[in-house]
């Protein structure tokens, strides 16, 4: 197997560059064989390195040396153990489907051969930055998504605002990148290395101190946020929207934006030295997923109801991470990846059959016309909300548990407040958009149609893993299958540890985790029928921006945070980058170089006229030159 290892990164390689350089003279058939057929085999290859890795354990291959200069040595190697194989199956997995789906949805655009050619370079780079042995590796991945949701967001790029909603992307991403940036030279310069099992096999050698690793911890932190979109860096993702939804699906479940918690997870030994980064991580991911789900209440694009969903999940994510979860956040992660993946090609189900029509207050009464969609919908929306003994109840259900167990009970509570506002905004969007009366217009009510195989089969794979997720990780309390089967696999790499307890982790009794189990599913499942009840039987439609309440307006305007980001930075950046294009650049530099010429020019003129072709100049300028000479030698 350690021969095939590098065909599971540069198969999708290979089809990028296939249909990248060749894509425009093959036909579309052959362009999405290409695209998913490398993918596939990439999925399969994984398959069968997660048995080698559950049967004999990690699996390392170096290529080549990549980089040597003085004492940096870094290789090009990659390290599949249980983390990254894991991570490896979700990337391909769910990759996979997100291209099968997108032979339907992009098959009559022009771009389609650049599009898949995009999608296999996406998927390349997210292997690279998960199976990757160093920081640099990562590093490299890391950047190549960036580059990559920039291509896929601006992929319609006729359009200004979707090339400005991707620039916002690379840019706001850079920011956070500067961040990782210096936590790697920090961890160079503390630990004279960038390979993971070096540097923390040094860690009680060179015995840093505590500041240092929490500089550390907070830097890669700071990338982490960027590519995972917390607070202040999130907004780039709900205007991620404005690409393809096979993008937003690929983005928001399977790769992008769960770099930041595999970067978090992969280097918990760090983060387990800090419980000040720690506590930093898991405020920042509170924090988040409450703004976001808050925010997510008054949206009524479809697209960007699920993007702050997404947000507010990653919220808790970090939330679990921060608690020494770091199982529980892997679990999570993968679940959210189903349902999540699931809601987006299922939201582009719905616009696929709108005619492109992205607000839920012109749909309603879908059910009838797009019946798998609705189902797979449906299951995806409660899935995500914690609806007992689907996906999301188990892996949101630990969250809440090891958020009790290691912070208490106002932690559990804020936690448990954005899990249950997620069961709210989501049963809006569900009630909304498939029931009640059709609200459209009557062209779109004869355009309205279910999806065509290529489309649904991925739909209902997605809704079966959304159904059965859970089990992977099911709790002993509740014994259904193996329990707790994932904690066990990826115990030996990424254990959960509770720095508040001692460092290990800490189990709560079983009565107090049928409470918390209790208290979050029945307010989840009242909530769902009260949104049943106000959207379905009373049949109420979101009101017009212009009729809602104060506060309502504010959520349904983000809090103003692009607003306020305009105004402090947008801005004044742009006014100062017009002042130095001014003065310095016009006035300035090109005033120098101008001014320049100009003086040599008027001086090339004065000159001339001496050069006028009168004898007499020339024989006066001849004594002149004489008497000088003259009275040079002789004083």
């Amino acid at each position: 197997m350690k021969t095939l290892l590098p065909l599971i990164p540069f198969l999708p390689f290979i089809g990028f560059a296939v249909n990248g350089l060749f894509g425009r003279k093959l036909s579309k058939n052959l362009v999405a064989i290409i695209g998913s057929g490398t993918l596939l085999v990439s999925f399969l290859l994984s398959v069968a390195c997660f048995n080698e890795v559950a049967s004999t354990g990690p699996i390392q291959h170096s290529l080549y040396n990549f980089i040597t200069v003085d004492s940096l040595h870094v290789d090009f190697s990659f390290l599949v153990d249980q983390l990254s194989v894991w991570m490896m199956l979700i990337v391909t997995g769910v990759g996979f489907l997100i291209h099968v789906y997108s032979i339907g949805y992009m098959h009559d655009d022009p771009g389609f051969w650049k599009f898949f050619a995009y999608l296999n370079l996406f998927i390349f780079s997210m292997l690279l930055l998960v199976m990757g042995d160093n920081l640099i590796m990562l590093f490299f991945g890391w950047e190549g998504v960036g580059l990559c949701s920039y291509l896929l967001i601006g992929f319609w790029y006729a359009n200004t605002d979707f090339t400005k909603a991707a620039r916002k992307a690379f840019i706001m991403n850079r920011i956070g990148d500067l961040g990782l940036l210096l936590g790697i030279f920090l961890i160079f310069r503390t630990f004279g290395t960038l390979t993971y099992e070096e540097i923390f096999d040094r860690l009680a050698i060179v015995n840093p101190d505590t500041g240092t690793i929490t500089a550390i911890c907070l830097l890669l932190f700071v990338g982490a946020m960027g590519k995972s979109a917390q607070i202040p860096l999130y907004t780039w993702l709900p205007d991620a929207m404005a690409g393809p939804t096979p993008v937003s699906a690929l983005i928001h479940a399977a790769t992008m934006v769960t770099a930041g918690i595999y970067l978090v997870a992969r280097c918990h030994p760090l983060y387990s030295l800090s419980p000040d980064a720690l506590n930093v991580v898991a405020f920042i991911g509170l924090a988040t997923s409450i703004f976001a789900a808050l925010i997510g209440l008054r949206q009524n694009d479809i697209k960007k109801v699920l993007a702050y969903s997404t947000v507010s999940q990653l919220g808790l994510m970090f939330v679990a991470l921060g608690m020494g979860a770091y199982v529980t956040a892997m679990f999570h992660v993968t679940t959210h990846a189903f349902f999540k993946a699931l809601l987006f090609l299922g939201a582009g189900s719905v616009i696929h059959a709108m005619g492109g029509e992205q607000d839920i207050r012109n749909m309603g009464g879908l059910r009838k016309a797009l019946p798998i969609t609705f189902w797979v919908f449906l299951i995806g929306s409660f899935s995500i909300s914690g609806f007992p003994l689907l996906a999301g109840f188990f892996s949101k259900d630990e969250i809440f548990a090891n958020t009790f167990a290691a912070g208490g009970n106002w932690w559990w509570a804020f936690a448990a407040l954005g899990g249950l506002l997620t069961a709210v905004y989501m049963s809006r969007l569900l009630f909304v958009t498939f029931f009640g009366q059709f609200r459209g217009t009557e062209a779109q009510a004869k355009h309205l149609h279910e999806s065509p195989l290529v489309m649904t089969v991925p739909l209902i794979i997605l809704a079966v893993l959304s159904v059965i997720g859970g089990f992977l990780n099911a709790p002993h309390i509740l014994h259904i299958g193996p329990p707790q089967w994932m904690a066990g696999f990826l115990g030996p790499v990424v254990g959960n540890v509770n720095l508040h307890h001692g460092g290990e982790a800490h189990h709560l009794a079983a009565s107090t985790e049928w409470t918390l189990m209790a208290i979050s599913t029945s307010l989840a499942v009242a909530v769902i029928l009260v949104c049943y009840y106000f959207y379905v039987v009373k049949r109420s439609v979101p009101v017009a921006d212009s009729a809602q309440g104060r506060f309502a307006t504010v959520l349904s305007n983000k809090f103003y945070v692009d607003e306020v980001y305009d105004f402090l930075i947008v801005k004044p950046a742009e006014k100062l980058s017009q002042l130095l294009y001014y003065y310095a650049d016009i006035q300035g530099i090109d005033g120098l170089v101008n001014g320049v010429g100009k003086g040599v020019r008027a001086l090339g003129g004065q000159f001339r006229k001496i050069q006028n072709g009168n004898i007499e100049y020339y024989l006066l300028a001849m004594v002149a030159g004489a008497v000088l000479l003259f009275l040079t030698l002789h004083l």
